[in-house]
């Protein structure tokens, strides 16, 4: 199982003890996958600082190739993170170098060899998946709780299983993942914070709840449900038990601060 995941990283920086820890979606996506057994790697940006150098010292001891990692000139994008309880509000964020992200021809060919390509809403990777999936990639994608963003109506076409983070199981969000499945997705994915998950496939719903575990941290949840969902549907597992092996990984996470 080779899969590789593309674009933005950041430092999450906590404001109550300024303690740093890498994250981004698709750099905890890889983590995560590698913890499960996936022969995973990032492709992405970092800048020349000192946060550059965790980042690839960070990913590369959790498992993840890091070979096509860009040391760019200029600062890692970092988010201040503020701690409500157990729960974590993002506040400034500075995207840094990731703002000028690109691929090259090399990054291309790289990402070519995997089975499945993930990335996400603020990864500027969205460009390349027509391509992805012309060159017979499965793809997936976080759009996070940008459930109106426009990309939600030009990328399904190109993405095999999209993610979203909302609230609640009501209508609205059935009928988004309704309209995004239609537009060619394979199975559309919501996760629900504690009311769980909810995913459809052309045919019918899904849901799942969450196991019930001491919350410490609830940042990166939802990046390993990405990870244990995607994990699971290329064991070919069906849509049920990825939903679990998702609401599974995610309970690790939030049992610890940092995303990983």
């Amino acid at each position: 199982m080779r899969i590789v995941t593309v674009g933005d990283n950041c430092m999450d920086v906590y404001t109550s003890s300024g303690k740093a820890y890498p994250g981004g979606n698709p750099v905890n996506v890889s983590v995560y996958l590698s913890g499960l057994g996936a022969e995973a790697a990032y492709v992405g940006w970092v800048g020349s600082d000192a946060y550059g150098e965790m980042m690839i010292d960070a990913i590369r001891e959790k498992g993840v190739d890091t070979s096509r990692i860009t040391r760019a000139e200029g600062r890692t994008a970092v988010t201040c993170v503020e701690m409500d309880g157990s729960d974590r509000r993002l506040g400034d964020y500075d995207e840094g170098v990731n703002a000028q992200f690109s691929l090259t021809a090399e990054d291309v060919h790289f990402i070519q060899a995997h089975e499945l390509v993930h990335s996400g809403i603020w990864g500027h990777a969205d460009p390349y998946f027509a391509l992805f999936k012309e060159k017979g990639l499965l793809t997936s994608f976080d759009f996070s709780d940008r459930l109106q963003h426009e990309l939600t109506e030009s990328l399904p076409p190109y993405v095999d299983y999209p993610f979203f983070s909302y609230t609640l199981e009501d209508e609205y969000i059935r009928q988004r993942l309704r309209k995004v499945q239609g537009r060619g997705a394979k199975i559309a994915v919501a996760t629900l914070g504690e009311n769980g998950s909810l995913a459809y496939d052309g045919v019918q719903f899904y849901r799942c709840g969450v196991e019930q575990v001491n919350v410490v941290d609830t940042m990166g949840a939802g990046d390993s449900f990405i990870a244990g969902f995607l994990h699971a549907r290329l064991q070919g597992r069906p849509v049920q038990e990825c939903m679990e092996a998702g609401a599974r990984t995610a309970a690790k996470t939030i049992g610890y601060f940092g995303a990983w």
